[in-house]
This record gives structure tokens, sequence and C-alpha cells, in this order.
């Protein structure tokens, strides 16, 4: 029979009874494996969400980074620019990557956090978590973000060169073949890896750590959480999350210029590490910074927008059984 296999016997029974399947009730909350592939896939839909929408926005920054001579007049400008130029639909160049990229990069990066969260949480025990809960925050976040670029690589590098070169392809299979015929794996897709770590781990340690401390002095001026209303508590995780996004871009803004130029084309003789110093010598720290107030925006509403999708689709799958170690 169809229904045979018990998976989808306890499904078919779920049905017959007006329950949603694989949707667990209060009463059997998920655990394991099933709770954090929860997770993940809360995480790869709030990534792919929040970064897929502000692609327009990424566009500009990513022209005012490589052009900077034609992008010189702000993000407003730059806009109008693109515009004028190419057409409006040249602002959603490259959210085809964007967004699988993100999705898979989500996943890695909100499983893999709650997942290294519990076990330093179990290794050390809740009293000693709790007072070295930012050394846990941080180490969590930066493990979990090396397995998600690992992910990641290859699509944002197909991204880019959609961007930076806009007739190199006619879409993101087209763009990633060519790249990988002509450059290789490890050229074409993964040249890129370390300035994709030197930004997004010191990104993404900063986003969680800065977001959990706020959240928790926020809710230090509220009633206990367990009292809050859904709105209330998704508030919170907006105004955390604009916090944390403004601080995290700072902080990765020179990689993020660095991971654009190296995976821009052209020149592709020498290490990564000496393409890297290369275009850090050329750029100084003004050239480093460029784009970040347009950074600062894009990332301040991406974050905020991945926290409350994250906290709000964690609700509906019931994966409410993360480690929560703030005083």
């Amino acid at each position: 029979m169809v229904f045979s296999n018990p998976v989808f016997s306890s499904a078919a029974a779920k049905v017959q009874n007006g329950q949603t399947p694989f949707i667990a009730s209060a009463s059997e909350a998920p655990t394991g494996l099933d709770l954090y592939s929860r997770f993940a896939f809360a995480g790869a839909c709030c990534c792919s969400i929040t970064h897929g929408g502000v692609t327009p926005i990424d566009v500009v920054k990513t022209r005012m980074q490589l052009r900077p001579d034609e992008f010189s007049g702000g993000m407003i400008s730059g806009f109008r620019k693109v515009i004028a130029e190419e057409g409006a639909m040249a602002l959603w160049t490259g959210v085809g990557p964007t967004a699988a990229g993100y999705f898979l990069q989500g996943a890695f990066k909100f499983g893999g956090y709650e997942f290294f969260k519990k076990q330093f949480v179990d290794s050390w025990g809740m009293e000693k978590a709790k007072e070295n809960r930012t050394f846990i925050y941080l180490a969590s976040a930066g493990c979990a973000e090396f397995f998600a670029d690992v992910a990641l690589c290859p699509l944002e590098a197909t991204r880019i060169r959609m961007v930076s070169q806009p007739d190199y392809g006619t879409g993101l299979a087209s763009v990633a073949g060519r790249l990988l015929k002509e450059e290789g794996l490890i050229t074409g897709f993964y040249s890129g890896f370390i300035p994709i770590l030197l930004k997004q781990v010191p990104y993404t340690m900063a986003k969680f750590v800065v977001f959990e401390r706020l959240s928790e002095a926020i809710y230090g001026y509220l009633p206990p959480k367990e009292e809050l209303s859904n709105v209330t508590v998704t508030c919170v995780n907006l105004g955390g999350g604009v916090g944390a996004g403004v601080v995290s871009a700072i902080i990765s803004q020179p990689a993020d210029t660095m991971l654009s130029k190296v995976n821009k084309g052209g020149d592709t003789s020498g290490s990564i590490m000496s393409r890297l110093a290369a275009v850090a010598a050329k750029e100084g720290v003004s050239g480093l910074f460029a784009g970040t107030g347009a950074r600062c925006v894009m990332v301040g509403t991406i974050t905020a927008g991945q926290f409350a999708i994250y906290g709000d689709i964690k609700r509906v799958l019931n994966a409410s059984g993360g480690t929560e170690i703030g005083k």
C-alpha cells in the first residue's frame, strides 16, 4: 500500500485527524535531527528571501566598488545611472544565484549556529555557558559560517561575475557553466574563498553576538519572554537585527570590497593571498570602505529581516527547543 511506510502512515493519520503532517504539535516538540532540520530550513528561507529581496541595492553597491569613478555620486545616483544605462531589470541582475546561494548558506549558518551552541552548553554545563556566553556566541557563529561559506562561494562568484560582466552569460546556469569551463573549479568558483571567509566569518560572529546581547538588553526592560505577544517578540528581533546588521557591515566591509575585486575577472595569476594583498595596496583604506553607506543600509535591512523571519518560521514549525543561555 502507498502508506505502508511508517513515516507516510503517520502523515496520513494526521491528515485524517485534521492535523498538518510533518509539523509537530506543542505536545510533540521536535528534538535531535528533526529540530535542527527545522532550524536549517528557517535559516535557509530567511536568508534567501532577504538577500534576494535586496538584490537591487547589492547591484548598485557592487558597481560602486568595482567602478568608483563612474558611481561616485552615492546610492540614489547609482540607482538612476543603472536604470538609465541598462534598464530597470538590470537592478535584478544575479537574483538567481543570490537566492540559491543564500538558501544554502542560511541553512548551514542558522542550523549550524544552533547546533554548535548546543554542543558548547552540553560540554560546559549551563552555568559555565552563561558565564561565557559571549565566547559561545562568537565561536558557534564562526564555526557555522565556515561550513556555510563552502556552500555559498560558488554561487557568490557566479553572482559577482553576472553583475560585473553582464554580457558574460544569460543566466545562472550559463554563467556558472562558462566560469567552470574557462577558469576551473578552484579558480572560477573558489578564488574568492579566503576573502569570503575574511568577510563572512567576522560578519557572522559580530551579527550573532550583537543580536544576542542587544536582545538580552531589550528583554531586560520587558516582562518575561513567555508572556510577550508574537508581535512584540518579532519587534525585538527586528530591533536587534538592525543593530547587529550595521555593526557587522562595517566590520566586514574591507573584505567585501576585496571579494568583489577578486571575483571581477581579469588577471588570475598568482596566489589568492598575493592577489588580495595587491587589491588592498591598490585601493587603500578609503577604497576598501567604498560603498559602506549602501552596504549598511543593505545589511541592516537584511539582518533585521532575517532574525524576524527566522523567529516567525521557527514558531510556525514549533522549533522552539533551541538552547537559550542569556541571563
